[in-house]
């Protein structure tokens, strides 16, 4: 793809996801100058992305200049909106182009690019052949961008509906597999998050009150009750319905934590609740550490390696640093993103990655290298 040829471009990452849209914004000199976040329930229709992308342009109407860059990485081709991914990934790629108004050539070539992985940066028209190359990428550009600042690290990325653990040895990603059914398999990919998961999918049985119990399995708390309980949820990121539609206080929490073990909240206290929530992030946690392990088994260089954090649930990721001794770094810091920008930019780590590779790709191409 071709650079924008004016010097004060921005470039705006993309990371367009089945649960949310993540949108950064960075000058010509790497500079991440803003980053935001939005809801976008994809599987319940393209109407959701093209609101949403309207809502980016509202906020940053320099994405609309002649000379703005748009990079996008994906993972929302994987709802079941789409009959499979390919189909996925044409439908989103088609939206952003429509919506941005990237109808010609010119405009493709220097506007809008996607994030294919080691296929480089693909044109609209370019990614119904290569969708493989663009599907569930932003985990990689994440990584790749990590590893051309940190030699080995083990990158974190904990969201709302899923964490990434990815290896970086000798500043170069060594994943074992690239798709989401192989990462699923080695676990490099695991559906963990700290918003959406349902709290039977962290476990089938879990104590109360002294006593081992089994848990419901149906959709009656998520892990976004047990972050709230613990303080750890910063309200921002919460910006998903509960699973009962009801409120995002620390009392309904209480209830629909309650209704997982058969009871209602009146039964203990907000302390024992508080309690139960504590219980729940241990047995989440653990399962992250055990996928952990099993990502730096046999790499000795990263036996010691810090854990770089990113989404919004990194505070597991902190925690996990000091369960193993290990050195932490977070993703905001790492980009060098100042002030309030920093938690954003380590909680939208895809999207601010996308765009500083975009950069760097501008760079090159610009120099002739």
């Amino acid at each position: 793809m071709s650079a924008p040829h004016a010097t004060g471009a921005r470039v705006f990452g993309w990371d367009v996801g089945g649960a949310h849209v993540k949108v950064s914004m960075v000058d010509q000199g790497g500079t991440v100058l803003d980053v935001a976040q939005w809801a976008c329930p994809l599987w319940q229709g393209l109407d959701h992305l093209e609101r949403t992308i309207g809502r980016v342009i509202e906020r940053w109407p320099q994405a609309r200049d002649t000379h703005a860059r748009h990079a996008v990485t994906m993972t929302g081709e994987m709802v079941d909106l789409f009959a499979d991914r390919a189909a996925g990934v044409r439908a989103i790629v088609a939206t952003l182009a429509g919506c941005l108004d990237a109808q010609s050539d010119a405009w493709l070539d220097a506007r809008l690019a996607f994030y294919a992985g080691d296929a480089g940066w693909l044109a609209a028209e370019s990614c119904a052949a290569d969708w493989r190359s663009v599907a569930s990428a932003n985990w990689l550009a994440t990584a790749r961008w990590v590893a051309t600042r940190v030699p080995n690290a083990v990158l974190v990325d904990i969201g709302s509906t899923t964490t990434d653990l990815v290896p970086i040895v000798d500043h170069r990603v060594v994943a074992r597999a690239a798709t989401d059914a192989g990462r699923l398999a080695n676990g490099e990919l695991v559906y963990q998050g700290v918003v959406r998961t349902p709290l039977c999918g962290i476990a089938h049985r879990i104590e109360f009150a002294g006593v081992t119990v089994n848990v419901m399995n149906e959709w009656f708390a998520t892990s976004a009750d047990v972050y709230r309980l613990t303080g750890e949820l910063d309200p921002l990121f919460d910006a998903h319905p509960s699973a009962d539609q009801g409120p995002k206080t620390e009392a309904a929490s209480c209830a629909r934590l309650a209704r997982m073990i058969g009871r209602d909240a009146h039964e203990a206290s907000a302390t024992e609740w508080r309690c139960f929530a504590q219980r729940w992030r241990a047995l989440q946690l653990r399962e992250i550490g055990m996928n952990l392990a099993r990502v730096v088994a046999g790499r000795p260089e990263l036996a010691a390696a810090p854990l770089i954090g990113a989404g919004c649930g990194r505070f597991l990721a902190a925690a996990l640093a000091r369960d193993e001794a290990r050195g932490y770094l977070d993703f905001g810091a790492l980009a060098d993103a100042s002030g309030e920008c920093s938690g954003w930019a380590a909680t939208c780590a895809p999207s601010v990655a996308v765009g500083l590779l975009a950069l760097g790709a501008q760079r090159i191409a610009s120099s002739g290298a």
